[in-house]
């Protein structure tokens, strides 16, 4: 066995070689792991985008933020989804000109649908970004994920955080685009998505950035964090830990209460991983946000349960609802591919 030790300094467990190199690694490994599919730019190594397919033609989907979340967001550049991804270091925003590299090198011509987490600073990094293309030539459109309903109130939806529930999004600005749909339509249709979709989950421990070493906040054992954020802002309650059950049935009543479905309605169900949730505990609370949501009177069109927006190692769950409509539904649907997850 190689002597090269992890630094017993660093106070972390963690299968990585140095905190320096976990972005770039990680990247690297991804690339090789998924050759023809997936390759970096020679200019911005932090940008990643698909290599099995031409862009000529039709609109393309840029997205982008911090490393530490897979499969958001170069985990989402595949097909039928994103065309390409720039990440920052973990927990930070790409920056501008790594959003202008990707964006230029998906322009097919018919312009570029930047899909992000509505983040201050990946707003600041997009926006700029987008005005530079746009004097370039390349024409932009934005719609940002809002869905965890913990962070902000309804009357405030525009300044909630996206968090897992921006998955739908992927799958319906990538279906939308490869029906030949103009910017505007894929914006437009992307923005109703997301619009419908709301987000709500629980924390049970915190994770450790790699170049920190130690945890960035602290759950006590025994208790958790509803609403806590996926880089660990405060939630909206802190308690003794339920049974799945319990925790189920909280996060789908209030997230029913602020979606306000009609009776009988439609819904895509997400149960995500944090990270550290091993998938039987997903399953588990599923069964009872399905059973609850059915008690509701609703029909569930199709589930997607396992890790779509992660945390690094904290353990928690978060449930996400997109509330369907015909359209929306077959869009849905539609046939798609990502790298490290199930779409």
């Amino acid at each position: 066995m190689s002597d090269e030790f992890f630094p017993k300094e660093q106070g972390m467990q963690k299968l990585i070689n140095t905190p320096q190199a976990f972005v770039e690694e990680m990247l690297e490994g991804l690339v090789l792991a998924h050759p023809g599919r997936l390759r970096r730019l020679e200019d911005e190594p932090r940008a990643v985008v698909r290599a099995d397919q031409e862009f000529a033609g039709r609109v393309t989907i840029a997205t982008g933020g911090g490393s530490g979340h897979l499969p958001v967001f170069v985990g989402y550049v595949g097909r039928g989804l994103a065309d390409g991804a720039a990440i920052g270091n973990v927990f930070a925003s790409p920056s501008a000109d790594q959003m202008i590299a990707v964006t230029r090198a998906i322009d097919g011509g018919r312009g570029v649908l930047y899909l992000y987490g509505n983040y201050g600073g990946d707003r600041l990094n997009f926006e700029l970004a987008a005005e530079l293309v746009e004097s370039e030539g390349i024409p932009t459109r934005t719609v940002r994920g809002a869905d965890d309903i913990a962070s902000a109130p309804l009357e405030r939806r525009e300044e909630r955080r996206g968090i897992a529930g921006i998955f739908f999004g992927y799958k319906i600005a990538g279906a939308c685009a490869a029906t030949g749909a103009d910017l505007d339509r894929v914006a437009a249709v992307t923005e109703r998505a997301l619009a419908q979709t709301r987000s709500l989950g629980v924390a049970l421990s915190a994770c450790i950035l790699p170049e920190v070493g130690h945890p960035n906040f602290e759950v006590p054992e025994g208790e958790m964090e509803l609403g806590m954020g996926i880089h660990g802002e405060p939630g909206v309650q802190r308690g003794p830990l339920l049974q799945a059950d319990a925790v189920a049935i909280d996060i789908v009543d209030r997230l029913l209460s602020d979606l306000q479905p009609p009776a009988g309605s439609e819904l895509a169900v997400l149960v995500n991983g944090l990270g550290a949730t091993p998938p039987e505990e997903l399953l588990i609370l599923y069964r009872r946000a399905h059973l609850e949501l059915v008690d509701a009177g609703h029909r569930i069109h199709r589930a997607f349960v396992g890790e779509y927006a992660t945390s690094l190692e904290m353990a928690g769950a978060s449930i996400s609802l997109l509330l369907l409509d015909d359209e929306l539904r077959e869009l849905l649907d539609a046939d798609a591919d990502a790298p490290v997850t199930m779409v």
